[in-house]
């Protein structure tokens, strides 16, 4: 920077001088806390919540199917050991069972397998001949079948 020495305006160039270095003393100490502010105020990323309400469990007389959209399964598609004193123990993501269940459904009364034909009606009977096919988990996976 130049500054002129005279004897006119030697006074004035001081006092700038003195300023200057004032103010620059004053930034940087307002330096510092300015830029912490910026970066405290930054938002930090947050984990992500995911909350899914699927609703109440389907009513139905024989069961429900294992996968969406959940629909009333036909009499004979759930075998005897998807019912505990008459009451179904669920499936999908009411399942009620044993982490270790597995039990036989009859495939041949499932839309996935080609199933078209009637599906319950409230009122109906209880089934008493039952002949599975399949065996499933209650958590939407088949496993090794075998008639019963």
């Amino acid at each position: 920077m130049w500054v002129s020495l005279s004897r006119y305006n030697f006074g004035t160039s001081v006092a700038f001088l003195q300023s200057e270095e004032e103010h620059m003393r004053y930034w940087k100490f307002l330096a510092l806390p300015t830029l912490i502010a910026a970066w405290l105020s930054i938002p930090s990323s947050a984990p992500a919540q995911v909350s899914i309400n699927i609703g109440a469990e389907p009513v139905c007389p024989y069961g429900y199917y294992d996968a969406a959209p959940y629909n009333c399964a036909p009499y004979g598609y759930y075998g005897p050991e998807w019912f505990s004193g008459g009451v179904f123990i669920g499936a999908g993501p009411w399942f009620h069972g044993p982490r270790d269940f597995n039990g036989h459904v009859d495939n041949r009364f499932d839309p996935r397998h080609g199933y078209s034909g009637p599906h319950p009606d409230r009122g109906d009977k209880a089934f008493n001949h039952f002949h599975g096919n399949e065996m499933r988990d209650g958590r939407g996976h088949a496993g090794g079948g075998g008639r019963r």
